[in-house]
């Protein structure tokens, strides 16, 4: 053959790989009853045509790639040893459970990942019967196994097959060891699995004070536990279980054996907890895991919890997620031979959030070595991967425990630091009682930048920043902030910078801000020449206090009847421009109706000056707000009870908040939509208070 050019074998390889042609084997799998007869050579193949299955089918919707591909096979094996539904599989986080979906009747589904009306991208017990426990947040998994456990001994079922399967970063939140403490406490049969693939969360490799390693100890240990022992096969296995049997039946066996099971010699940190340790085991291994799975589950043992520790590669067997820094955690839609996401065409995007406030806070920090950041394993995500290449020494990861997070910058602040706490709104739910007990009662000036606040997307009910501005709204001592645009987000930086006397709050939206041109042209913005003014430094803002966007028209009332035509819209955060775009309609559809359009920037302390002057100048009052009932809204609405702006009958008020319900995966804008929150429900809701036609939707 002739010799092949340089170039075309660097072409060639650039593709890498499409998989195989057909899946026959997995076509045949509708349940995961149809794996059992497959011998070991057929579940190899299935594994293989499982792997590429979900590298086609995430490269169509987006979604968690690397975490799925890393336990492919110890999906295959744990639906080929245990009898899902009735035996209880657990995924902590789950964000790695596509391999699960395929195999337990969702194949035909898949298309639809993280879609509205779809797959959600995490377990889901209203989806399937094979979803045992539903999942998005970390920690839970052991809790949940537990609780399981306990169930079926109490109703006394034959079978306790209990199984939880959590990462070596999920792991490092302290519920995982609450539970861990209360099964051996409750003598409880359970099998927890540790897979454990070197990244915690969202990709290590982020410079932090501690380095760029995973966060914590534990990691370390782990690690030493990997590189200090070899990998498990099932004979030792075979020969430390033991340990799980009667004391008889251990009597016997020691004799044999005398206890050395050649896994880890000493003790544990987990056999301390009182877990029987088995491993480290090859998690790609289904030779070795599949027997170890099945030894596990025909143990005796009905008292003992076991904790089966896996090895894995996050992204293992697609060679570009193999070799991406992030493994390919997260992924838009990708072309499958060359693993190049596809981004949007068009002129270049505006920054995204997250960006302009990571930047914001360098600038900040530039002039104040008393700022430091602090992340609960998401620095990617919440811009500190940004902040910790410029203050490496002043950017602090400490791991999922975002308890631990609050806490820790308490105690920073009472030194005189000015921590910068940065967690996603729905993760700041698990912090806080520290919130409460050591933050504000104290007034210690902790600065919370809750990325994520409202609707986020494809990610779904658990990860909407849906309850923050209620959660937090109802607290006294504390200044709480909802930028409308990427201005006022660095003004609000700069303006919990320099709030020394009490915890203060930024709340943000997931997405991409404006630009200079769109903020120009809907809100008003003045950015000089060549918009040099847009990349300026934040000014800090007067304390609670708002502003009018748009002033309405005069409007007309011929005193002869008695229509109401003036409209006052109070937004907080993000509805701001939807809201502008709503009045503009209005009114010029409408000549007769004059709509004002106000933006609140803080909700504590609230601008009571700008709310009695649009009460008393309108016939109607609309709020409009990205958070939950029991927001915002309410906190407006006793503001004008109390100062009696509702007695005379004379003002109609509205809020415009989320419903009260959870709303399911979907693009931003789909979600707007379902929740009624976008310019055309601001409209119908005016429409209909005003009494005018229209063909839009009502909230």
């Amino acid at each position: 053959k002739p010799l092949r050019t340089r170039a075309y074998v660097r072409k060639a390889e650039e593709r890498y790989y499409e998989g195989p042609a057909s899946t026959p084997l997995l076509d045949a799998v509708d349940v995961p009853a149809d794996m059992k007869r497959c011998t070991m050579a057929e579940l190899k193949q299935l594994s293989h045509e499982l792997r590429w299955e979900v590298i086609r089918q995430v490269s169509k919707t987006g979604g968690h790639l690397g975490s799925s591909l890393g336990v492919i096979e110890l999906s295959v094996a744990l639906h080929y040893v245990f009898d899902a539904p009735e035996d209880r599989i657990i995924w902590d986080v789950s964000h790695q459970c596509y391999p699960h979906k395929i195999l337990t009747g969702r194949r035909s589904r898949m298309p639809t990942l993280r879609q509205q009306g779809g797959l959600s991208g995490f377990q889901k017990m209203a989806e399937s019967e094979y979803d045992c426990f539903g999942a998005g947040h970390s920690s839970t998994s052991i809790s949940a196994a537990l609780g399981m456990s306990i169930g079926k001994k109490l109703k006394r079922k034959s079978k306790n097959n209990c199984i939880a399967i959590i990462g070596d970063g999920a792991i490092t939140g302290g519920m995982a060891y609450e539970a861990m403490n209360n099964a051996n406490y409750l003598d409880a049969r359970m099998i927890t699995i540790l897979n454990d693939n070197g990244q915690v969360s969202l990709p290590t490799g982020t410079p932090s004070a501690g380095g760029v390693i995973p966060s914590g100890a534990l990691s370390a240990y782990t690690s030493r536990l990997l590189s200090s022992q070899p990998f498990a096969d099932v004979r030792n296995v075979a020969k430390g279980l033991s340990n799980l049997m009667p004391p008889e039946m251990q009597a016997i066996n020691a004799k044999i054996d005398e206890y050395a099971r050649g896994i880890v010699t000493g003790g544990t940190l987990f056999e301390e907890l009182g877990f029987y340790y088995v491993g480290p085991v090859d998690g790609h291994d289904l030779e070795n895991l599949i027997p170890i799975l099945q030894n596990l589950r025909d143990s005796p043992n009905d008292n003992k919890p076991v904790l089966l520790h896996i090895k894995t590669e996050k992204g293992m067997g697609y060679p570009p997620a193999m070799r991406a820094s992030d493994k390919m955690h997260g992924v838009a839609k990708f072309d499958v031979g060359t693993g190049q996401q596809f981004k949007p065409s068009g002129p270049k995007r505006p920054p995204s959030y997250t960006s302009v406030f990571a930047h914001e806070l360098i600038k900040i920090a530039e002039d104040d070595r008393d700022v430091v950041s602090i992340t609960a394993a998401m620095p990617g995500g919440t811009g500190m991967d940004i902040f910790g290449k410029r203050f490496p020494k002043r950017t602090y990861d400490v791991g999922i425990a975002e308890q631990h997070a609050v806490t820790f910058a308490a105690g920073l602040a009472v030194e005189g630091i000015k921590p910068f706490c940065c967690i996603y709104s729905t993760f700041m739910q698990r912090g806080y009682d520290q919130l409460v007990h050591d933050v504000v009662i104290q007034k210690l000036p902790v600065r919370f930048i809750l990325d994520r606040a409202g609707l986020v997307g494809n990610d779904g009910p658990t990860h909407h920043g849906s309850f923050d501005l209620s959660y937090l709204g109802c607290l006294p001592n504390i200044v709480i902030m909802a930028p409308a645009d990427e201005i006022d987000l660095k003004n609000m930086i700069a303006t919990a910078h320099s709030i020394d006397n009490m915890p203060s709050v930024v709340r943000y939206p997931r997405g991409t801000s404006y630009g200079a041109d769109v903020l120009k042209d809907l809100f008003g913005y003045d950015f000089g020449p060549d918009d040099t003014k847009y990349a300026d430094k934040g000014k800090v803002l007067p304390i609670g206090k708002g502003r009018i966007i748009r002033k309405g028209r005069g409007g007309i009332d011929d005193g002869k009847t008695n229509k109401r035509n003036k409209v006052a819209i109070l937004t907080i955060g993000t509805r701001l421009a939807a809201a502008l775009e709503a009045a503009k309609e209005i009114e010029q559809q409408n000549p007769d109706i004059s709509v004002t359009v106000a933006d609140a920037r803080f909700m504590k302390p609230l601008d009571g000056n700008l709310v009695k002057s649009l009460a008393k100048e309108n016939d109607v009052l609309i709020t409009m707000e990205e958070n939950s009932i029991l927001g915002f809204a309410s906190y407006v609405m006793q503001f004008l009870s109390l100062n009696g702006l509702l007695d005379d009958g004379n003002l109609i008020f509205r809020p415009m908040t989320l419903p009260d319900t959870f709303i399911e995966a979907a693009t931003q804008h789909q979600q707007y939509d379902e929740a009624g929150l976008n310019a055309k429900h601001v409209v119908g809701t005016v429409s209909k208070l005003l009494d005018i036609s229209s063909k839009v939707p009502v909230v």
